[in-house]
């Protein structure tokens, strides 16, 4: 069995002796893989630069803010203080003041608050000083609690009339 290829002359008919000119090798495409590397790079690169940046907001006591306010502008920072007075809800939005080392700032949040979220409790705000005032704009709110159970007493008659076969009854 003969393997060797044909070759055709230029009317179309196999050609007897004719050299076969070897083929260029076929050029591979090198920078698609490069390209979906340098994509997949740039990807990751957005989203380290993005959390870092989110991980570096630094908070700042209510004393510390106030104290800085010109040096911090209008850029976003957290806001760590306790809420004082009765907070007033309307609409969507919650005014209060938080206080830290005796320093008091004005508050509008944006939102709903936690449940927790009450007088007397620590709170950290996101947000940034309005512009020309003396109010701290937020809009994401984190409410601090402690490790410490309240029981409520309805609660507990309940466990114990269910513990005792439905309470009273007959």
């Amino acid at each position: 069995m003969e393997l060797t290829p044909r070759t055709y002359d230029e009317g179309g008919d196999e050609a007897a002796d004719a050299p076969v000119a070897p083929r260029a090798p076929r050029r591979r495409r090198r920078w698609l893989p490069l390209a979906v590397l340098a994509a997949v790079v740039l990807g990751l690169g957005v989203l380290v630069y993005k959390g870092l940046s989110d991980a570096s907001l630094y908070f700042r006591n209510a004393d510390e803010a106030v104290a800085q306010r010109d040096a911090l502008g209008d850029r976003r920072f957290r806001l760590q203080g306790t809420v004082v007075g009765e907070p007033a809800t309307e609409g969507d939005t919650v005014s209060f003041d938080v206080a830290y080392n005796g320093v008091e700032v004005p508050v509008v949040h944006t939102g709903t608050p936690p449940d927790m979220f009450r007088r007397g409790i620590p709170v950290v705000l996101e947000g940034r000083w309005r512009d020309g005032a003396e109010v701290f704009d937020s809009d994401r709110m984190l409410v601090k609690h402690d490790e410490t159970y309240e029981s409520r007493d309805d609660y507990d008659d309940r466990i114990d009339d269910a513990e005792q076969g439905g309470g009273t009854g007959g």
